[in-house]
């Protein structure tokens, strides 16, 4: 059976972990390298007992040395890196014939200049997007096999343009009216000392957050823009929900002259029944992160209000799954002609 060579780069956070966890069992996967600066030198099990006995329980973290890395024989990168780090170490393993799979923001975006209008500085790598893909499995699989830079989506992202995107290129809502307001577990704010994050913070409580410009809008509107072939401005509400993990996100718009329900359980049917990880639940069915933490699942469903004229899109994933480390392996299943279900199927 093909071994690949894989390093994890930034494995000491929530989605490192998730990363590693779906990792060591990956029938394809080799794992050869992890980076954390603040756990160099210690093993993998001592920084997560979890891992106890895996096959790869003895390898040690290490600093992220691009020419240390490269001398394991790394074949591919998955960089799970803040926003901003991420570039520098990508153009190293890129320049080493490493491919990679990046978590962070840095590469989503097309242009230089809407990344420094949302991220707050410019863009450390400008010259690399033109060859960065937005790693949507669903939709651009193709595109995904011949990549060697793959900007992996975000999570909220992810469970707003899946359910989106066929409505839009079958001209079944107005674009110009989509809200999406989504409720995220605390994981996905990350692995960090953060006085708003503590438990006694988010226990029994919930609140919106990032209003009324989150940094995710900027990759949403650029995916639904391509989709709807025109300019898309829509407003986003996230919040942070007391769980660990998962995101559940209800989207509406208005729908157009002649769409239907039949429409638009058609469109949502033909654009993933034959999609691993895409559950249709179907009209009238809400979906619940219950059902989907743990997994690559994105459990999609729908109804219609004849009283506003508009659809409702009910959506849910794991953040730390679809939304993160579980669609970065989709994506390497893809870049190395494996089926995509390929180490992938927890349920």
């Amino acid at each position: 059976m093909k071994q690949i060579k894989t390093a994890i780069i930034g494995a000491s956070g929530y989605t490192g972990m998730e990363l590693i966890r779906t990792l060591l069992t990956h029938p394809n996967v080799d794992l050869v390298a992890v980076t954390s600066r603040a756990e160099a030198g210690k093993r993998l099990d001592e920084v997560f007992p979890r891992f106890a006995k895996a096959k790869a329980a003895a390898i040690e973290f290490c600093q992220p040395d691009p020419d240390y890395i490269a001398s394991t024989g790394a074949e591919v990168a998955f960089l799970a890196l803040p926003h901003g780090v991420a570039a520098e170490i990508a153009r190293a393993m890129l320049e080493r014939n490493i491919k990679v799979i990046d978590l962070s923001a840095d590469f989503r975006l097309h242009s230089p200049a809407v990344y420094e209008e949302f991220y707050g500085h410019a863009h450390p790598a400008p010259d690399l997007l033109e060859n960065a893909i937005y790693g949507l499995p669903e939709v651009r699989a193709a595109e995904i096999a011949a990549a060697k830079l793959i900007a992996s989506p975000g999570c909220y992202p992810t469970s707003i343009i899946l359910p989106l995107l066929p409505l839009l290129r079958e001209g079944l809502i107005d674009a110009d009216t989509i809200v999406a307001n989504s409720m995220s577990g605390v994981s996905g704010a990350g692995r960090k000392a953060d006085l708003s994050l503590l438990f006694c913070e988010c226990n029994e409580s919930a609140r919106a957050y990032g209003v009324p410009k989150h940094r995710h809008l900027s990759e949403i509107e650029q995916e639904l823009s391509i989709a709807a072939e025109k300019d898309v401005t829509i407003s986003f509400i996230p919040h942070l929900i007391p769980v660990n993990s998962g995101i559940v996100t209800t989207t509406t718009a208005k729908l157009t002259a002649g769409a239907t329900p039949e429409k638009i359980g058609n469109a949502l049917e033909s654009a993933y029944s034959d999609a691993a990880f895409v559950r249709l639940l179907g009209r009238g069915k809400s979906a619940d992160t219950k059902q989907v933490t743990r997994t690559n699942f994105i459990d999609i469903g729908f109804e219609t209000d004849p009283r506003t004229n508009r659809v409702i899109l009910m959506s849910a994933e794991d953040n730390l799954g679809k939304g993160a480390g579980g669609q970065a392996i989709q994506s390497f299943n893809i870049m190395h002609g494996l089926d995509q279900q390929t180490g992938l199927n927890n349920w």
